[in-house]
């Protein structure tokens, strides 16, 4: 089956990220002076008083807690036959947030707790894309 949505595009600063998910690993970038993860990626880090560029790519855990969500009833661009679906942020055990889809959840508030425990899925697209995204811990 042929995929129809929108499908993202590596630049030079995210081609690590992209290229981990594809092996099914979340890199997300390091300071080794600040010594702090962040996203979203970028040549330097981006924290108050540091911009070193002295940072390298790391694996991290793949777990994460909700931290906001919407529930979107409005499907276009191939995402019709979604509705409703989750976009959520969640916030990484390593300590950053990253916007995702919440799946194998109902769609409903009482479902959506602030802080409940995530796991990542990793979502093959195409031969060359993988999206991250999140389940509750323990589906």
């Amino acid at each position: 089956m042929t995929y129809t949505k929108p499908i993202p595009k590596a630049t030079p600063e995210t081609q690590e990220f992209w290229a981990g998910l594809r092996r099914h690993e979340l890199r997300i970038q390091y300071c080794n002076e600040c010594l702090r993860y962040y996203f979203y990626p970028r040549p330097f880090c981006p924290f108050q008083g540091c911009r070193s560029e002295n940072i390298t790519w790391k694996t991290v855990s793949g777990f994460a807690k909700l931290y906001s969500y919407v529930i979107s009833h409005r499907g276009f661009g191939g995402f019709e036959e979604d509705i409703p679906y989750v976009i959520a942020i969640v916030e990484l055990n390593e300590g950053p947030r990253m916007m995702t889809n919440i799946i194998n959840i109902d769609p409903d508030p009482q479902n959506l707790i602030p802080d409940m425990l995530l796991e990542i899925v990793f979502d093959d697209i195409t031969e060359e894309i993988t999206l991250p995204k999140f389940q509750p811990m323990n589906q």
